[in-house]
């Protein structure tokens, strides 16, 4: 069984052995894979690996041989899976593997925006501190997140977790998912809609996948009801959040600031408007890229392969 991975480098930039993938069959890693080398790199694997490589229809149609696809990721918009269902394709993905890794960042990003850690530091190495009169100085307000709102846009395994860490830190929290599920044990909590919680937060973080319905549902409208004092987060997908309306949103002072660790076009494009938007944090798409995230990842997708194998796919998604 022939398994090509075609972009492996983020999964295993040198620390993630390959090993329990290399183990199901003869394994071939590309560290990248332009878009008009995709077919030749795949056209004789029955396997095929992708993060961010794109498998369209058209892709599909060329590859004869193929007969599973697993994704090195939770979202697998990257995929066509109405096409590779339509040829008995199974797609899977990895469900879980980087919740606590997410939700810590989502709240190292709520830190950095509260505290300017960062900032400060680098003016203290500056000499601000040695020439300051007083013994201690800020160069922005300080926000205190006890008694805060934090609203959640998709509260699944890594909104909730970040709902758990809100409540740790004494917020009140706010949450909205097509399928809410069990309410939380925790309180101050409760459910509304998505307009509601911009409308009423502090903080609003997205947790969603992004679907056809939803891309650019973060409009100038939706920012528009959030608070001068709030602030807006997004780990999810780029292409949630139109982003001219937020860089706008930032440059009016509709919202106080920003933090994005993904944007529509990534690698970013030199002219994205987040990067000349006034207190907008970016972050190169690494909330998901702890160690122990990537190694549960590669363990998980070692394990798709064997379940597919043995005649019983598990985690598919089509």
């Amino acid at each position: 069984m022939r398994i090509v991975v075609l972009d492996g480098h983020t999964l295993n930039p040198g620390d993630n052995p390959w090993d329990d993938v290399a183990a199901q069959g003869e394994l071939t890693v590309y560290d990248r894979t332009p878009a008009g080398q995709i077919v030749e790199r795949a056209r004789d694997a029955q396997i095929v690996l992708t993060n961010k490589t794109p498998l369209s229809a058209r892709t599909l149609e060329q590859l004869p041989n193929l007969q599973f696809i697993s994704v090195l990721a939770t979202g697998y918009n990257v995929v066509d899976v109405a096409a590779a269902r339509t040829r008995n394709i199974p797609v899977s993905n990895v469900p879980v593997y980087g919740t606590a890794a997410v939700a810590q960042f989502v709240f190292a990003l709520v830190l950095e925006l509260c505290h300017h850690v960062a900032g400060h530091s680098a003016g203290v190495k500056a000499g601000d501190w040695t020439r300051s009169p007083d013994f201690c100085y800020w160069t922005a307000p300080l926000i205190e997140l006890a008694g805060k709102r934090m609203g959640i846009v998709g509260f699944g395994r890594i909104g909730r977790r970040v709902g758990e860490l809100a409540h740790a830190f004494g917020m009140e929290v706010l949450a909205s998912d097509v399928q809410p599920g069990n309410e939380p044990p925790y309180a101050p909590f409760a459910w509304g809609s998505v307009e509601d919680m911009f409308a009423r937060a502090d903080f609003v973080s997205l947790h969603c996948p992004q679907t056809p319905d939803n891309t650019g549902f973060v409009n100038a409208a939706l920012l528009q009801r959030m608070q001068p004092h709030a602030f807006f987060i997004n780990t999810a997908r780029g292409g949630l959040v139109n982003e001219a309306d937020l860089a706008d949103a930032l440059n009016r002072g509709v919202i106080a600031g920003a933090a994005v660790d993904v944007v529509s076009s990534e690698p970013i494009a030199a002219d994205n408007p987040l990067l000349g938007a006034p207190n907008c944090l970016i972050t190169p798409h690494i909330a998901w890229a702890t160690l122990a995230a990537r190694q549960r990842l590669m363990r998980t997708t070692a394990g798709n392969i064997a379940a597919f194998l043995s005649g019983a796919p598990v985690n598919v998604v089509n």
